[in-house]
C-alpha cells in the first residue's frame, strides 16, 4: 500500500478565467469546475455540456483571487 502523507490544510487556489461547473442531472454532490480562458470559450463549453445532458451553472470570472462578474 502507498502512504499517500499528510493532506494538504490550504484551499487550493484557483486560476485566473471563467468558471462553470458541471453535475449530472439531479445530483447534489460531486460537481467538476472546468476553466476558460475566455468568455466565448466558456460559452462553447456550456453549449457543449448542456448538450449531453449535464447540469450547467455559470460560477463567473475569477480574477486575482475574487469573483468578479456571474
Amino acid at each position: 500500500m502507498r502512504n499517500t502523507g499528510r493532506p494538504p490544510t490550504k484551499p487550493a487556489k484557483l486560476a485566473d478565467g471563467f468558471y462553470i461547473e458541471v453535475r449530472n442531472i439531479g445530483s447534489k454532490e460531486k460537481a467538476v469546475k472546468i476553466r476558460s480562458v475566455t468568455k466565448d470559450a466558456m460559452e462553447s463549453s456550456i453549449r457543449q455540456y448542456e448538450g449531453s445532458r449535464k447540469e450547467v451553472t455559470v460560477l463567473g470570472e475569477y480574477k486575482d483571487e475574487e469573483w468578479l462578474t456571474k
